[in-house]
């Protein structure tokens, strides 16, 4: 790698960073990091292996991408094993093209210097707080995305590779003048049209239709007429957030006394650091610092910690447990002392204590309100969770109804009206239970009653049991209860069906020149003229720019059918050669151009799996 992002990685701030993280593992648990087996490759790409660890570090930042981006639709489809088993695949197959493109860039010797990395870094406006590169905003997105700086430098510098990639694709496509005019005008064309509309509504009132149509109708199409599966539910409702309580003095000053690390805010320390690769170079700093020269100009130009150098050798506030060992025995007491020279494990460092925040704990008459809403909800979880354990228990023992369940609530059950898969009431629009009403569980067999059902947990500490009170199944509905409406449906099948033949012979008579005579004779006539453009989405302009041009003083002929599902007559009298602006005709040249490098791109891609080595490890064969 690059060899100010390799000292990056050699880095002191990285290593508290480092550190922060453990004390994270520790406090949440690493089972999610440890997925059995051995350290076997994601895949080999030409003989370069794609790591087990690089593959679940985008694989789980994928799934934080996913998670961010749907919510809570996220959980639903993570519950899905074909879903997760395709979103492992793409993740795969995007670190298989990586790992393509990487040895194509150096096959072509394209790179990224460590430079423009550096510089793309501090240009991202994320990493900015007005205006400027903000170094613990940086870590602090970084290590959310669960990334280190070093892992995030590499990708960026991946990243910055395939768009030069991108960018040699690009820029062998362009367009000539006179292509680009000719297309600009081909595009910015208007053709002007008269139209005669066959009105679809007014001949199906003209139609007539057989009980035997109708009863065939419904025969081959008895699905389209089915009655839903309907639902009426009662339920009863408990909300942690609906059971006041209250907190006394002496509970307040017992969780107070009990919780004051919860208050007490530890020692901090700010050093500023100088990081040099070599003794020596430790120890010109120290003489320079003792002839008076500034700490932070020399931190600039001086240390191999790039991150702190760009603040001046600024680590920021550190507690005991994210300080390293180092500065910790450095035996730095006073603000503004300078160590000695410190062997350290990321090289030599000269440190400088610039200031102490000592412990300090908030007095109770500070936190009161807070411990006060604390102890109540404290108090009002323990009783929701104890009247839950109630209800559960009278509804388990008295299955029949929600009677006893009442009871142990103290509340009524609720009755909802009739309701489908579709409009669940809102008040019970939520997943769990909406499962546990559609999934069948709770209606009787054969008409018979069914059960209640267990204690429904949903977020906000809230929960549900309920009883479905009545059940319709899904129907087939009679044919005498949808007898008019299949009536108006064979009707209007028949009137498009007359329209789209009396259109077709109409065309015949207007393209032999007979179709005044036979349009008058259908009660129809031509309106008004017409200008449209291309860019019209309605069928009518689409068709008429499928039409053939007309000749001098002869109209072209067609038919399209409306929005309304009417048969329109199309004659075109006239195309006219449109103009565009020319900050248009720029934006149709730079599409064509970047869609025309996107399919050779593609191209490329497709060339460059086509004969690559490429072989999958064991982690993912298991899994597909």
């Amino acid at each position: 790698m690059m060899d100010n992002l390799r000292t990056a990685a050699n880095s002191l701030v990285l290593k508290i960073i480092f550190g922060i993280i453990i004390v994270s593992f520790i406090l949440t648990g690493v089972s999610g990091y440890l997925i059995g087996g051995s350290s076997n490759y994601a895949a080999k790409v030409n003989g370069q292996e794609i790591s087990r660890g690089q593959f679940e570090n985008a694989f789980a930042g994928e799934r934080n991408r996913m998670q961010q981006q749907l919510g809570e639709q996220f959980s639903e489809l993570a519950a899905n094993e074909g879903y997760m088993k395709t979103l492992r695949q793409q993740t795969v197959n995007r670190l298989i093209d990586e790992a393509l493109l990487d040895q194509y860039s150096r096959h072509l010797g394209l790179g990224i210097s460590d430079e423009q990395v550096k510089k793309a870094i501090f240009a991202t406006q994320a990493f900015q707080s007005n205006g400027k590169f903000d170094n613990s905003r940086y870590t602090a997105i970084v290590n959310q995305m669960g990334m280190t700086p070093d892992q995030y430098a590499q990708a960026l510098r991946n990243q910055l590779t395939t768009q030069q990639l991108i960018n040699a694709v690009v820029g062998t496509d362009f367009m000539l003048k006179g292509e680009t005019d000719e297309l600009a005008a081909l595009v910015a064309q208007q053709r002007v049209v008269r139209t005669a509309t066959i009105d679809v509504n007014a001949l199906a009132a003209k139609q007539s239709v057989s009980d035997d149509e109708i009863k065939a109708y419904y025969e081959q199409n008895k699905n389209n007429f089915t009655a839903p599966e309907q639902f009426r539910v009662s339920y009863i409702k408990l909300d942690a957030a609906a059971m006041p309580e209250t907190a006394s003095d002496s509970e307040v000053q017992s969780y107070y006394d009990q919780h004051q690390d919860q208050f007490t805010q530890a020692q901090r320390n700010r050093y500023s650091v100088i990081q040099t690769k070599t003794e020596a170079d430790a120890k010109a700093v120290v003489d320079e610092l003792a002839k008076g020269a500034d700490f932070a100009t020399l931190a600039k130009t001086k240390s191999t910690d790039i991150i702190s150098a760009k603040n001046g050798g600024d680590m920021g506030w550190l507690e005991d447990a994210t300080t390293p060992d180092e500065l910790k025995n450095a035996g730095l007491k006073e603000k503004g002392q300078l160590s000695s020279v410190i062997k350290s494990s990321v090289g030599f460092l000269v440190a400088r204590l610039d200031d102490v925040q000592p412990a300090k704990t908030k007095p109770l008459a500070d936190v009161r309100d807070d411990i006060a809403a604390k102890v109540k909800q404290e108090k009002a979880l323990d009783a929701y969770y104890a009247l839950q354990q109630k209800v559960s228990d009278a509804a388990s023992n008295d299955n029949e109804s929600l009677a006893g369940a009442e009871q142990a609530a103290g509340v009524k059950a609720v009755e909802t009206g009739w309701f489908g898969h579709d409009n669940l009431p809102e008040e019970l629009n939520f997943k769990p239970v909406a499962d546990a009403i559609f999934n069948g569980g709770l209606v009787g067999e054969n008409g018979t009653p069914g059960s209640n059902s267990d204690i429904i947990t949903v977020d906000g500490d809230r929960a549900f049991v309920l009883r479905i009170a009545e059940h319709k199944a899904e129907t087939i509905k009679p044919l005498d209860a949808v007898k008019d409406q299949i009536a108006t449906l064979v009707k209007h099948n028949k009137a498009e069906q007359q329209a789209k033949l009396d259109a077709e012979k109409l065309l015949a008579e207007l393209k032999a020149g007979k179709g005044d005579a036979a349009l008058k004779a259908a009660g129809l006539s031509f309106g008004e003229a017409k200008t449209l453009s291309r860019t019209g989405q309605d069928p009518v302009s689409q068709a008429a720019f499928g039409l053939s041009l007309p000749a001098k003083d002869k109209p072209s002929f067609g038919t399209a059918s409306d929005m309304q599902g009417n048969i329109v007559l199309l004659a075109l009298d006239e195309v006219k050669a449109g103009t565009m602006p020319e900050e248009q005709k720029k934006a149709m040249v730079q599409g064509i151009t970047q869609n025309n490098a996107q399919i050779a791109f593609e191209a490329l891609m497709s060339n460059l799996r086509k004969d690559a080595k490429i072989k999958l490890g064991d982690i993912i064969t298991q899994q597909q």
